[in-house]
């Protein structure tokens, strides 16, 4: 429910299918900024000559933010409002975007990984606001199926990501670590230097743009919505949070659904060209191994628009349930095979992780009312799970190879299996405090 703004009059009055329209772009952004990581990690991991395990510190750093600063967000979210929230989640994002020259200036890994952590706090604001705002940004019927409608652009910059990134990052063929060895450290030095300014410009047109985008939010007069209390500052919103809403048992196993999930989603990315470019395994150029990566995006982006419309007319969680037990097949099916049948068959999963988190976020924070905004920064700290997942599944792949590493995203499937079909059921315990009548959900 909208309420009059206190913004500048200056600012334009917007409609809600208008600032609908507006939010898709910042979902399409920040989906773009997350599979660059993609096309970051092997590019990385060749020059500076790291293994599995240590060149997963991107993701690590990337998603470990979210877990970092998504209850500060819920708490910045209750005292500004989502609007605000999330043009300071843009500018935060864009300061991020902009590190990565001096980080390239360096040739510093540790630099490269603080200016990740502060993008991706911005994103993680962006989240922790644009996600519940879509909900109720309308009738509470739709929430679902508006959220996966803003997902599905969100997966149109997963899809562009790679293909742009490919065609900027590793545009220049590299040199194995092991023929550089040999190298003399004058000449390793300006090897590093050209490598590393190629992830220079792409960031810097990011963070341009980010800002642009952040200037436009603070210009519109996007509808402020009422659901978003205030809540006390992060130390004693930690504490009413983790003592409280876990007692509301759809949440607290939607958390650990967005945590698998996730956690399985980016892994598979992240190891997609290193996978399909390993000669036992897909054998795929790498130069053209970043289409592969763009595909399994583009799959959810298309599985998003489909789910969009199926939504309106089968149950959230029973689509959820189905998608899993595809995917928990389609990962089986890489472990028993080899080439293009598993190479097939990894990126076929991108399609039926299409509906998963905009459906584990709507279930997860239904009938919640006024608490909504603080279930969402529980939700969005389980994205955690894209920074355990993928370091985990380097562990495994460093001592029982890649291929056997899927393991790990399986037995995430099996579980998303159980939550859509029963564990998203509303449930509450008899401990939790009583919602006030009349109050609408997620």
């Amino acid at each position: 429910m909208a309420h009059p703004s206190r913004q500048p009059s200056r600012a334009v009055v917007i409609s809600d299918r208008q600032a609908m329209i507006f939010i898709t772009i910042i979902f399409f952004m920040w989906g773009f900024i997350t599979s660059l990581n993609d096309i970051l990690i092997p590019h990385l991991k060749s020059l500076f000559n790291l293994d599995y395990v240590g060149i997963m510190l991107v993701q690590f750093t990337f998603f470990g933010a979210y877990f970092v600063m998504s209850l500060p967000s819920s708490w910045i979210v209750g005292r500004l409002g989502y609007p605000a929230s999330m043009g300071l989640g843009l500018a935060l994002s864009a300061l991020g975007a902009v590190l990565f020259e001096p980080a390239a200036l360096w040739v510093s890994y540790p630099f490269f990984l603080a200016a990740l952590f502060i993008l991706a706090s911005g994103i993680t604001l962006l989240q922790v606001a644009a996600n519940p705002y879509v909900t109720l940004l309308g009738p509470p019927a739709g929430g679902a199926s508006r959220l996966n409608l803003a997902q599905a652009l969100n997966s149109l910059g997963t899809t562009l990501g790679p293909i742009i990134g490919g065609a900027l990052i590793l545009a220049v063929p590299t040199v194995a670590p092991a023929l550089r060895a040999h190298w003399p450290a004058v000449l390793e030095q300006a090897y590093r230097l050209k490598q590393s300014a190629l992830v220079e410009g792409p960031y810097l047109g990011l963070g341009l743009l980010l800002a642009l985008i952040a200037g436009g939010v603070f210009l519109l007069r996007l509808p402020a919505l009422s659901e978003a209390r205030s809540p006390r500052l992060p130390v004693g919103l930690l504490r009413e949070a983790f003592r409280d809403l876990p007692r509301y048992r759809h949440l607290l196993w939607g958390m650990v659904g967005i945590f698998l999930y996730v956690g399985a989603e980016v892994t598979i990315g992240s190891f997609m060209i290193s996978y399909i470019t390993h000669r036992r395994y897909g054998d795929i150029p790498l130069n053209r191994a970043a289409i592969f990566v763009s595909l399994y995006w583009m799959g959810a982006m298309i599985g998003r628009f489909i789910g969009s419309g199926i939504l309106r007319r089968l149950d959230a969680g029973r689509l959820l349930g189905l998608c899993a037990i595809v995917n928990a097949l389609l990962v089986s099916v890489t472990l028993m095979a080899h080439g293009d049948l598993a190479v097939v068959s990894i990126v076929a999963t991108g399609l039926f992780n299409s509906i998963m988190f905009p459906n584990i976020f709507a279930l997860a924070i239904a009938d919640l009312g006024p608490r909504t905004a603080e279930a969402s920064g529980l939700l969005v700290m389980a994205i955690v799970g894209g920074a355990v997942i993928p370091l985990a599944q380097g562990f495994l792949a460093d001592r029982i190879g890649i291929h056997h590493a899927y393991l790990l995203p399986l037995a995430c499937y099996l579980y998303l299996v159980y939550y859509g079909f029963r564990g998203s059921r509303v449930t509450v315990l008899e401990s939790a405090p009583p919602l006030p009548a009349g109050l609408r959900g997620g």
